[in-house]
């Protein structure tokens, strides 16, 4: 059902440079300019590429308000203030949450955390929940990965006593809320050199600040990482400058020694425990963190992360697992409900957007039936249900479209909205759903090109298999951790063959497991994996030739290491490259 996708073969790099650069590194020319393509021109570079040093973190008082926030931190720990740490329902903000919380509780028996109800208080802060904080007695609430737009609920807690720290990391509006600081890379008067920290990145900025100004070493915070690199996986941020460090030395953490209720995540995920990567993390441990907020309440996530015994951690972690599982089954059934609504025709809109509605759907999954719609039909997609009286919904969009742009321009038939660059949510009457089904579409249209709608595959560089040396894939690996600017490598590779052994595998046997060889080494096998490929399987079988674009990465199977190419696409080699 899925579009077919263009592949697009980068441009070479300077040859010179590459070729200087794979003498000095002593690295296969493939890998040199995988560099170059990456910025790194110079052994130095390179150095600093490979070998991320926490020394290269940035100062967090070049953030705008940071020792104004530390001030106040500083003084609700001094007096025995009551300090309320609250963070969106989702991954990072629950991640966030539960970091802030976990240093602040070595530091005083006055802290507590709040993470809003999905279903009753909706995103970011809300009344209920100052309401709540005010009546148990807190006189300081730090915001994590929510607060920046929240220009009224500051003032109402103003009114009740209550102080605010604001920790965010979405685009502020052009008036910022009057908190008693607000930590925002994003804001137009902050100079701090990096602006594509999570919201657990800001809030760790916070701890970091506090540290410094207050002599805790630094080695106090590392435990923090695992956290941190979930939050940074789980929210596709970049992972280029700060971000590269931080995930790197989380990832450390997260294989070498992990919090307790990572680590039941990682066993419940049926991850190897000592080879998690960030896929792992956007695949397996995100979407069961995630689960928490989407069934019922984010609050048992950071239970679960800042558990301090074995027993709780597993009893909570079979509870996120259970309510992944039935986030699934709920995800599965939505998704082809929404699909057999846009083949017949039934949806608002099926033109340069998808849109479908259904009052009936279940609020927490439409953000990833959104992304399966983009998947299936490759246009900018809003699934929308009723939830308190109300129109709600995510958006999701295609590479190279604002979606959010197009929902700003219809903000005047919104209650709210937010959210990114190609995802939002948004908020509106019922009596509202006709108008901005035409406006967004109408923007849309107006907007996108067939360029944008059209899926690409980015080839980084051509190769054959006799490069795919250990030494190789050993350097390769040493390009982690992968993200957002820096992903992970996607290879061609022409006129390659299976051996026979070409299998159906997975649910339904949608995906196809191969043994690969190149025409010109008929000797050298090397496995595949290519999901939700099976209909190519009568084709390979057959030993037909192929071209494949894949990334390398290892495959783990009862503690053996194997390397295995993950396919991406495949095309019948007469439908030539």
């Amino acid at each position: 059902m899925a579009k077919e996708r263009k592949w697009i073969l980068k441009d070479p790099a300077d040859a010179e440079t590459v070729s200087r650069l794979s003498s000095e590194l002593g690295v296969d020319p493939v890998l040199a300019e995988l560099l170059v393509q990456r910025g790194v021109t110079t052994f130095a570079q390179a150095r600093s590429f490979f070998r991320p040093s926490l020394d290269d973190l940035h100062d967090p008082f070049l953030m705008k308000d940071m020792d104004r926030a530390v001030e106040r931190v500083g003084r609700a720990v001094a007096t025995g203030e009551k300090i309320l740490v609250y963070g969106d329902y989702d991954v990072d903000g629950t991640t966030a949450v539960s970091l802030v919380y976990s240093f602040l509780r070595e530091l005083t028996e006055s802290v507590g955390f709040y993470i809003p109800d999905r279903y009753d208080e909706g995103y970011g802060v809300s009344f209920k929940g100052i309401d709540k904080a005010a009546g148990e007695g807190y006189s300081l609430i730090i915001t994590l990965d929510c607060g920046i737009k929240a220009n009224d609920k500051v003032a109402y807690a103003s009114g009740k006593g209550i102080d605010m720290i604001i920790c965010d990391h979405h685009l502020p509006e052009n008036e910022l809320p009057a908190a008693v600081a607000v930590l925002d890379p994003k804001r137009e008067d902050c100079d701090y050199p990096f602006d594509d920290l999570s919201g657990c990145g800001v809030g760790f900025k916070l701890v970091q600040a506090y540290s410094q100004q207050n002599g805790i070493p630094f080695e106090r915070l590392l435990p923090l990482l695992d956290l941190l690199v979930v939050s940074i996986a789980s929210d596709l941020v970049s992972v280029v400058g700060e971000n590269r460090i931080l995930a790197h030395y989380g990832l450390k953490r997260l294989n070498e020694n992990p919090r307790k209720g990572l680590l039941a995540m990682i066993r419940i995920s049926d991850l190897d425990p000592e080879h998690i990567t960030i896929d792992d993390i956007v695949f397996k441990i995100g979407p069961r963190i995630n689960a928490a907020g989407r069934m019922e309440t984010g609050s048992i996530a950071v239970e679960l992360m800042t558990a301090v015994d074995d027993a709780q951690a597993n009893r909570i972690g079979e509870e996120i697992n259970r309510r992944n599982n039935e986030r699934k089954e709920i995800d599965r059934e939505i998704t082809h409900e929404a699909l057999l609504m846009v083949q017949s025709g039934k949806c608002l809109s099926s033109g340069n957007a998808t849109i479908v509605y259904n009052p009936k759907w279940h609020k927490g999954v439409v953000g990833i039936v959104a992304s399966r719609l983009v998947e299936a039909f490759y246009k900018p997609t809003v699934v929308l249900t009723m939830s308190n009286g109300f129109v709600t919904g995510s958006a999701r969009s295609v590479h190279g479209f604002d979606l959010y742009g197009a929902i700003e321009s219809c903000a005047d038939l919104l209650e709210n909205f937010g959210g990114h660059l190609y995802a939002a949510g948004l908020t509106l009457r019922e009596e509202n759903l006709p108008e901005f089904c035409r406006r967004i579409e109408k923007s849309i249209s107006e907007n996108i090109n067939s360029e944008m709608l059209t899926p690409v595959i980015t080839v980084d560089a051509r190769l054959n298999f006799d490069r795919i040396t250990p030494k190789f894939f050993r350097i390769l690996k040493q390009f982690q951790p992968f993200g957002p600017g820096n992903n992970a490598p996607v290879f061609l590779t022409e006129n390659v063959y299976d051996n026979g052994n070409a299998r159906k595998v997975g649910n339904e046997g949608s995906h196809l497991k191969l043994e690969l060889m190149q025409e010109s080494q008929p000797y050298r096998h090397i496995s595949a994996i290519a999901f939700n490929k099976s209909e190519h399987f009568d084709h390979i079988k057959a030993g037909n030739p192929i071209d494949i674009c894949y990334s390398i990465v290892e495959n783990y199977y009862r503690g053996i290491a194997n390397i295995q190419l993950r396919v991406k696409d495949l095309r019948d080699r007469e439908e030539a490259f």
